[in-house]
């Protein structure tokens, strides 16, 4: 049994030598390929580089190329800027050498060119504004240039400054006449026949123009003038060869006055400056014209039929004051004097206010009219002085419209008094015509009644 366990023992052993020897070849045989590619890769890396290394040594050199090429670019340009700055300084004296040859061999032509250019401005400024500019435009052009120029001008231009002044001066004495786009007031242009008297009008057939010098564009007036200045246009244009025509012309060549008459106020503007208190006045003048009208045509037609009545006086009628008297007369025959005059009297009270109606009403409107006026002129001066104390005096169109309203009411008063005193003159007037044949008649009947009681 030992034998067999020995012999077990010696067989594991041989076993497990012979294992760990075949396991120790299989490591040493790893080792030796890890060993290789380490050399391997060590072989490559070094190639690698090397590689690397030729490179930068390449492009070092490369480089140092670039920085010689550039260090030799600065100096030949600072070399250069040198020799640029000895040219300026020489260009710069050599200048004013020229410029003082050119100021002594100008002479006295510095002087004309400083006329012509200061002639050029100031004729440039005429040209520009001047209506002759609408028919013979761009006559401006040339005179911009040389008033811009800054050396001497050539014949060319002095010649074209020449003619310039030469058709201003002769173009301001001519009338004449010639096609033009006008701008409308409604919007935009049409083709007109303008008239152009010298350098101080353009005008249609019936109209004023203006040439506006920011657009230079011929437009009409935004408003007319007063209408004989306005009617002096049409009589103007149509007087034939060999009539004489009036027409009003703005001395000022820029209708100046024109545009400032164009902005008068109307008659009616005045009348609405007013205010309140005008249409008030208004309205008494109105009521009191009125009754002034209806008074007359009634008193008129009282005095007709009376007069018809004078005629007839033995058969009265009731249609007529007078006919009313007669027939109180003839329903009181056999009364006494004393009662037939008192009857009478009676009558003539009973006409009196119908043809006394209305007057004392005029009368009363033509005096209050006045004072209504005064009243605006109050209320005027208080709102200027109000205006005064909030705005000051500065500006003086902030108080135009309250002096306006103190005078405009006072003006509208005394309107409206002056002819209300006239028609209640002229209705008192007929009303005491007619009382008066009335007394008149009145007195006949009782003088004739006394005479037939005493027969």
């Amino acid at each position: 049994m030992k034998m067999a366990i020995k012999s077990l023992v010696v067989a594991a052993a041989v076993t497990l030598s012979a294992s760990v020897a075949f396991n120790a070849v299989a490591n040493t045989e790893k080792l030796d390929q890890l060993l290789q590619q380490i050399q391997q890769q060590r072989t490559v890396e070094g190639r690698v580089n090397q590689e690397r290394e030729r490179a930068f040594l390449a492009e070092r050199a490369d480089k140092q190329a670039l920085l010689n090429a550039a260090k030799k670019a600065l100096a030949d340009q600072e070399a250069r800027g040198k020799r640029l700055q000895q040219e300026y300084a020489q260009n710069d004296i050599l200048i004013a050498q020229k410029q003082q040859e050119l100021q002594s061999a100008l002479g006295t032509m510095g002087e004309v060119f400083g006329v012509v250019r200061q002639t050029a401005n100031k004729t440039l400024g005429t040209i520009s504004s001047s209506i002759i500019s609408a028919e013979y435009p761009g006559r401006d052009v040339p005179l911009r240039e040389i008033a811009a120029a800054t050396e001497l001008p050539t014949l060319d231009q002095m010649e074209d400054l020449w003619v310039a002044m030469l058709t201003e001066m002769t173009e301001s004495a001519k009338i004449s006449k010639f096609d033009a786009e006008v701008v409308e007031l409604a919007g935009g242009t049409s083709t007109q026949r303008v008239t152009r008297l010298g350098a101080f009008h353009l005008t249609t057939a019936t109209d004023y123009l203006i040439r506006n010098v920011d657009t230079d564009q011929i437009q009409p007036l935004g408003r007319a003038p007063q209408s004989k200045i306005q009617s002096s246009v049409a009589t103007f244009n149509s007087a034939g060869a060999g009539e004489l025509a009036g027409m009003y012309v703005d001395p000022t060549k820029g209708n100046s006055l024109l545009r400032l008459n164009q902005q008068r106020a109307t008659l009616m503007e005045y009348y609405h400056q007013g205010g309140t208190v005008g249409y008030l006045i208004t309205v008494l003048l109105a009521i009191g014209l009125l009754i002034a009208l209806e008074r007359i045509l009634v008193l008129a037609s009282v005095g007709g039929k009376m007069r018809a009545q004078l005629k007839n006086l033995g058969t009265p009628s009731e249609k007529n004051p007078l006919g009313r008297i007669l027939k109180v007369y003839h329903d009181n025959k056999s009364a006494d004097v004393e009662n037939l005059e008192l009857k009478l009297d009676e009558a003539i009270l009973r006409e009196t206010p119908a043809v006394d109606r209305g007057i004392g009403l005029i009368k009363l409107f033509a005096a209050v009219a006045p004072l209504m006026g005064l009243l605006g002129t109050v209320i005027g001066m208080i709102l200027t002085f109000q205006q005064i104390t909030l705005y000051g005096t500065g500006d003086p169109k902030l108080m135009a419209g309250s002096i306006s309203l103190a005078l405009v009411t006072t003006a509208l008063g005394l309107i409206c008094a002056l002819p209300l005193l006239f028609v209640h003159s002229i209705v008192q007037s007929r009303a005491k015509s007619i009382l008066q044949v009335l007394d008149e008649q009145s007195a006949g009947i009782v003088a004739a009644h006394a005479e037939k009681e005493k027969a």
